[in-house]
């Protein structure tokens, strides 16, 4: 039971004092290069971000800091929410285009073991 109230964050955010909401360090636990380099790509096509970028503190702990500044009082938050939806819809559509294939392929190979009357 104890465990269970324990449970480790999966996302911190880390804002110097007097800093404001667009320029935030989050820190993402259990994840490492396979997210990080995604989300980054996906952060850096906005347009109100000036800066993103993350680094792996050590190669024996499983999290990243990632850092966001945007420009025009834009809340750091909002490009990661929009950065990781965006990320999630092109691994959706991923699965969706392998699986379409896989399907198709498992079709083909049936019919070419139908034998031939």
């Amino acid at each position: 039971m104890a465990a269970e109230s324990e449970k480790k964050q999966v996302l911190e955010m880390i804002q110097a004092d007097g800093a404001d909401e667009g320029c935030v360090t989050f820190v993402l636990h259990d994840e490492d290069h396979t997210l990080g380099n995604s989300l980054r790509y996906m952060i850096m096509k906005n347009v109100e971000v000036d800066f993103c970028g993350y680094t792996i503190t050590h190669p024996s702990e499983s999290k990243i800091n990632f850092r966001i500044q945007t420009r025009g009082g834009v809340a750091a938050t909002e490009p990661l929410r929009r950065g990781l939806n965006e990320l999630t819809d092109v691994c959706q559509h991923v699965l969706n285009t392998f699986q379409v294939r896989v399907n198709e392929f498992k079709e083909q190979q049936e019919q070419q073991e139908q034998p031939m009357d």
